[in-house]
């Protein structure tokens, strides 16, 4: 949450008397494309190497360097990312859980994961597939902290 001081100015929130515990946050997204270029990946062809492997790499970075892209994100020690893909006939499904034990939730360093993966997915292959799209990023669950554990609903809702 992001508060106003008594001039409107944006500050961050300080969670320093908030209790320090274990919090997890998983995230997904997805990236559309052509069935051929789902296949390249598979096969390991893509001219650029193993995407899957480089998106994995940039999805870490990416929840490792959430705070220097989201301006009102404190940084956080994370004890753990891990990301995992799943191949569609015309699309990846990316998967991020991101872990710590702090003050604050990972919710944006689990969506910033799976960002950067579905960003690097497009870069490495939009030479053979410029129309793919990156869609979906959503939150699937949070544990941890004052607001307990969240669930995203069957129904897409999450309300």
């Amino acid at each position: 949450l992001t508060h106003f001081d008594e001039d409107g100015r944006a500050r961050m929130v300080d969670v320093g008397s908030k209790d320090e515990t274990i919090r997890t946050a998983v995230a997904t997204g997805r990236v559309e494309m052509l069935p051929e270029t789902v296949e390249l990946v598979r096969l390991g062809r893509a001219a650029k190497g193993d995407v899957l492997a480089v998106a994995q790499v940039a999805a870490i970075m990416g929840a490792k360097r959430t705070p220097e892209l989201i301006p009102m994100c404190h940084p956080l020690m994370l004890t753990g990312v891990e990301v995992s893909f799943e191949l569609r006939d015309s699309a990846i499904l990316i998967t991020a859980k991101v872990s710590t034990r702090g003050r604050t939730g990972v919710e944006m360093e689990a969506l910033t994961a799976v960002g950067a993966a579905g960003l690097t997915i497009y870069d490495m292959l939009k030479a053979v597939d410029r129309g793919m799209v990156i869609q979906d990023i959503q939150l699937e669950q949070k544990e941890g902290g004052r607001s307990g554990t969240w669930q995203r609903e069957t129904d897409g809702a999450g309300r």
